[in-house]
């Protein structure tokens, strides 16, 4: 909000009921607290306060507007308590965001963390949106692909995201197991909606089959995910969804040109805070462990 600093200035003088007082509470010249309030009800089109001898009074339209500042007043010293609270612990919302893709990876690190950390609250927030760490919308982002260069996050090399090619069962049942690669033509695929998706996969199985084999597209990979289990036909799956699906079955074996590398992200204000190191160690320790 541009004119804060003038909304915060009217809270005070009505508070104070002086712009002497008021200027005193904020550390500003009282020429300062005069020109914030002529500005903020220049601005307004409206009176703010009527001046008489012995100080301001709130108008009507003066009260609303304070009215409002005191809830947000308010509101940040409720915050400033808990984050002064938490600044040094493990506790409150940590809040993590990747691809849906990653799910059947990081839901079981985050499900761990948090029965070791009872007093985390865990938000996890997946989707093909870019979360914005340096506006805190998130803690931590893994993302996949090239390595991100945004300014003021701190990124760290995670692992590659091995990809299968699998069919479900069913499909199998039906159409029978693709021969070899160059048998995939005689079969139908589900992939991603949009065509231009820089994923190794999906650009490896653009350059592999015809469009009219891609029979069914989705939106996200958890979409596609569904899709193939129930038999839409042949698509890629992370590997480790695999463990947690055993009616799928891989149709070629695994290309390391499929892999995605994955990326931790972290904003330089909160990578060192104690909630942020400790989650980070948690999970770099937890990956070591994993086979696909």
């Amino acid at each position: 909000m541009d004119n804060w600093d003038e909304i915060r200035t009217a809270f005070q003088v009505a508070r104070m009921g002086t712009v002497s007082g008021a200027a005193e509470q904020l550390g500003v010249h009282h020429a300062t607290v005069i020109r914030h309030i002529d500005a903020l009800e220049q601005r307004l089109g409206a009176k703010l306060f009527q001046r008489h001898a012995r100080g301001y009074t709130a108008t009507e339209a003066g009260t609303d507007l304070l009215q409002v500042a005191q809830a947000t007043d308010d509101q940040f010293t409720q915050l400033a308590g808990r984050i002064k609270g938490q600044g040094e612990g493990v506790s409150g919302d940590l809040v993590v965001t990747s691809l849906a893709m990653a799910s059947g990876l990081l839901t079981p690190i985050l499900v761990a963390f948090q029965a070791e950390h009872p007093e985390v609250h865990v938000r996890y927030r997946t989707g093909d949106r870019l979360f914005r760490l340096e506006y805190g919308e998130a803690h931590v982002a893994i993302r996949a692909g090239t390595m991100p260069e945004e300014p003021d996050n701190v990124v760290q090399p995670f692992m590659q995201q091995q990809m299968a090619l699998v069919a479900s069962q069913d499909y199998l049942a039906r159409h029978g197991l693709p021969k070899d690669e160059a048998d995939l033509k005689n079969h139908v695929f589900v992939t991603h909606d949009n065509d231009k998706s820089r994923a190794p996969f999906a650009r490896w199985l653009r350059e592999t089959v015809t469009d009219d084999r891609l029979a069914y597209r989705a939106t996200d990979n958890r979409n596609m995910q569904d899709a193939i289990v129930a038999g839409a036909g042949i698509g890629f799956v992370a590997a480790q969804a695999l463990k947690s699906h055993p009616e799928l079955q891989e149709v070629i074996s695994r290309r390391e040109e499929w892999a995605a590398p994955l990326w931790i992200v972290t904003h330089v204000d909160l990578h060192r805070t104690t909630k942020v190191q400790t989650f980070l160690r948690f999970l770099k320790d937890r990956i070591k462990t994993l086979e696909c």
